[in-house]
């Protein structure tokens, strides 16, 4: 992929960092895409993404990405789907939840332990990133991006092991924000997110900006957001801002 990625765009040709401050994802025009994936990021991002490809590359591993920039849309269609029964809901054990015995607050906590609120997602921005180790599994493995997968006998542990090291020695860069001990979201050791561009974008998302977006959206739950909003922004978005 690095080959690839580094044949398709000129990493000069970046747009004005300050147009492209879409904090909701509602546009992906300033971004790029990754050849032969359905992936995008934003363009300062790429430097620094095929740097720890090759290096992992060199540790024998194939760093490969999940998933890239995710629109206000995706992000909405995932919350309304989990709210109303049509995805799955998970506790921090990972064991699926009847919502059905959950009354509105409850289903809203219960899905934004692995689900981000639409307008807090920081994959909105195009500087986070889901990684895993392809080189460990085959084409007929479901990826779950669970952490079962990164521990002792999961496929991506030996990966996972390897990239915490390279995070440490790098911390300029890449950065899980997602982890235990911080916050109320469940650790997502896959989730890495550009340090240097993701921490402009998240100085710029306040409280008051996030209640004006639900407000003006068709969500599920929005009674039992707006009403809990206070509480969602000081334990599932402050804490990684």
């Amino acid at each position: 992929m690095k080959d690839a990625v580094q044949n398709f765009v000129k990493t000069d040709v970046i747009p004005d960092l300050l147009q492209s401050f879409d904090l909701f994802g509602i546009s992906d025009e300033h971004l790029i895409s990754l050849p032969q994936q359905q992936i995008k990021i934003h363009p300062q991002v790429l430097n620094s993404l095929m740097e720890i490809i090759a290096r992992a590359a060199a540790a024998g591993f194939d760093l490969q990405i999940a998933s890239g920039f995710r629109s206000f849309e995706r992000q909405l269609l995932i919350w309304n789907g989990k709210a109303n029964g049509l995805r799955p809901v998970l506790d921090e054990f990972g064991q699926v939840i009847d919502l059905n015995n959950l009354n509105d607050d409850e289903k809203v906590y219960a899905i934004l332990r692995w689900s981000a609120l639409p307008g807090a997602s920081r994959h909105h921005w195009g500087t986070d990133i889901d990684v895993y180790d392809a080189s460990r599994i085959d084409d007929s493995y479901q990826l779950q991006l669970t952490v079962e997968e990164t521990e002792n006998g999961g496929p991506f542990a030996e990966f996972h092991a390897w990239l915490s090291q390279d995070l440490q020695q790098n911390p300029q860069k890449f950065f899980r924000p997602y982890i235990a001990g911080v916050g109320s979201i469940s650790p997502e050791p896959w989730h890495l997110s550009y340090a240097p561009l993701a921490g402009l974008f998240a100085a710029q998302l306040s409280e008051n900006i996030l209640r004006e977006k639900i407000q003006a959206t068709d969500i599920e739950l929005k009674e039992s957001i707006l009403k809990n909003l206070t509480d969602i922004f000081d334990n599932y978005i402050k804490p990684y801002q």
